[in-house]
């Protein structure tokens, strides 16, 4: 009835407070539209339509500008935006991204899909503007945990000192992914249960004005709420109540289901298109682990799901003081796991590669340059983990295997994982990683690999050409060495390298021999990847050396077989290639 003659904010104010609520009705069924057919953020985007239905009605957008934390409840926003289609017709699904996006609309402020940012973010749009006299308010918009994250307590630190215009809104739905963790969300709580007037509140600890709403889903409410602090000269936090998965009960009552997902029936929440489970052979090594070691910990932050831990499976764990979810807080996990490990304890941090980012430094001076004997699962790092240009990690070799003491392995299949995590929980000399991507294959062959040993391992023998390939890879190399007997009768070498931190010096000699051409190819970024030490380490010799990975650049539109073969890394391109130098 209004949502389809909403083409942009102005479109908004046009309606009367009383008309507000109907749009959210409008625009949250457009969420839903979408979501269920396509997939996506789904509790996220329900529990913040009235309060971005109330936003665009008060504000001016994009003069006034709004920074979304993460970004993945920003779907409302779009739909208010010019980007409606894109939730109300399937044909038109495609045109947007999840997240945030500046090359999508003007009303976009950045691309943004990591935790605790938006702080910062809006504090440094807030001192541009005073800098060029410029009167327009600045919102950051903060929840789903992240304010746990430290970047998140860094900027709200400095907010407190800051003295000009700037709205923070902490959307309170009692939830991370998980459940949250750390006394901050207790605080939160009190906060909740006595209307804002708790004695303990950090916000006006750290200097800031403080306003409370219970009513965080009533769009007549939020108006009067955010017109009473529109245009204010000084910092000042609204913390709104609101309720994750509004208006699907069972997303309601499953909060950390319905985060986010695949495309489902909408009438109970069934999944669209049922796939297998299959064994999660992380799940098995880690609960095999803390069954068998009481000093075992495993370590997560705020992701427990993606490594097979959901409520049920990580209870008896968590009673236990084995599984520690510390929130969004990396750093905070990687130091814990150092400590443990140092301390006699035996500590695995797993969570996924583009959040291992954030953690460089804790990597390189609290656990690399102290040796502890810590274990980190990095996991979907590469090509085949990425879903968007947000989430993509192509640089994890560039970062870890390079750090002195650090042990970085890359398996190839379930039981070369199973070796390489039986190895790195039961050594106590050096800290390991361990990268992997969700979708191991089976071997069927039990790894007896004495990983305290550098070997690479030569998968099939040959003469004048080689193929060494970076784990998720390696089934491309066999595929390849395949096509080239196949069709020259000549067998080339196909080597799976394991271990990152290092070449395997004795075997790039002995090919020396035998071998005019290696090829290496990779999943992650080419330029300072495993392909070039190799390169490097042949240097002026007469092998002839070709590196093949992902190139530099943020890879928007996400077709990770599309990216490869661009890249040079396809089983025909490659094929050509060798075929055409055992030729010359």
């Amino acid at each position: 009835m209004y949502l389809e003659k909403i083409n942009g904010p102005e479109d908004v104010k046009k309606l009367t407070v009383a008309e507000l609520p109907i749009l959210a009705d409008e625009t949250r069924a457009a969420v839903i539209n979408r979501v269920s057919k396509k997939g996506g953020h789904i509790g996220p985007n329900l529990g913040i339509v009235e309060f971005t239905v109330a936003f665009h009605y008060v504000f001016d957008s994009p003069k006034d500008k709004i920074v979304f934390d993460v970004s993945h409840q920003c779907y409302p926003h779009k739909i208010l935006t010019g980007r409606r289609e894109a939730y109300t017709d399937e044909a038109h699904f495609g045109d947007v991204t999840g997240f945030t996006n500046p090359f999508e609309s003007e009303h976009d402020m950045f691309t943004v899909g990591h935790t605790s940012t938006s702080v910062s973010l809006a504090l440094g749009l807030a001192k541009a503007r005073d800098l060029a006299g410029g009167t327009e308010n600045v919102v950051a918009l903060i929840g789903d945990g992240s304010l746990s994250g430290g970047e998140a307590l860094e900027a709200l630190d400095y907010a407190g000192e800051y003295t000009g215009n700037l709205i923070i809104v902490v959307n309170d739905n009692d939830q991370s992914i998980a459940e949250n963790h750390g006394g901050l969300y207790k605080t939160l709580r009190r906060l909740r249960e006595t209307g804002g007037m708790a004695e303990d509140n950090i916000f006006r600890a750290m200097g800031l004005d403080y306003r409370y709403l219970e009513e965080g889903n009533d769009a007549v409410k939020l108006v009067e709420a955010l017109r009473g602090i529109k245009g204010i000269d000084h910092p000042v936090v609204l913390h709104i109540h609101t309720v994750k998965g509004k208006g699907l009960p069972y997303a309601e009552k499953n909060r950390e289901q319905w985060h986010g997902g695949g495309p489902f029936h909408v009438e109970d929440g069934s999944p669209l298109y049922p796939g297998g489970g299959g064994e999660n052979i992380v799940y098995k090594c880690l609960t095999e682990l803390m069954d068998s070691n009481p000093k075992a910990v495993v370590l997560n932050a705020a992701t427990p799901g993606g490594i097979g831990f959901g409520p049920e499976q990580r209870e008896p764990y968590v009673k236990r003081g084995q599984f520690l979810d510390v929130g969004i807080a990396e750093e905070n996990a990687v130091g814990m796991t150092a400590g443990i490990s140092r301390n006699g304890g035996t500590a695995v941090f797993a969570t996924f590669a583009p959040f291992f980012q954030r953690v460089y430094d804790q990597m390189s001076h609290d656990v690399c340059l102290n040796s502890s004997p810590a274990t980190f699962l990095i996991s979907n790092p590469g090509i085949y983990g990425s879903d968007s240009n947000t989430h993509i990690a192509i640089c994890d070799i560039q970062m870890f295997a390079h750090i002195p003491n650090m042990v970085y392995l890359a398996p190839v299949s379930k039981e070369e994982f199973v070796q390489m995590f039986r190895y790195a929980t039961t050594q106590r000399k050096h800290p390991t990683g361990i990268r992997f991507t969700g979708t191991l294959p089976s071997s069927g062959i039990e790894d007896r690999t004495d990983y305290s040993v550098l070997r690479s391992q030569v998968e099939r023998r040959g003469s004048d050409a080689a193929i060494v390939a970076v784990g998720v890879l390696f089934p491309k190399a066999v595929a390849v060495a395949e096509k080239v007997f196949a069709e020259t009768g000549k067998k080339i070498t196909v080597i799976n390298p394991r271990f990152l931190q290092d070449v395997d010096r004795e075997l790039l000699d002995s090919l020396k021999k035998d071998h005019r051409l290696i090829i290496t190819i990779e999943d992650g970024e080419l330029m300072g990847g495993y392909g070039q030490n190799i390169a490097a380490y042949y240097g002026d010799s007469d092998m002839k050396v070709r590196c093949y990975g992902i190139s530099k650049e943020f890879h928007a539109v996400h077709d990770a077989e599309q990216i490869l073969a661009d890249c040079g890394i396809s089983v025909e391109k490659l094929t050509a290639e060798i075929e055409a130098f055992l030729n010359a």
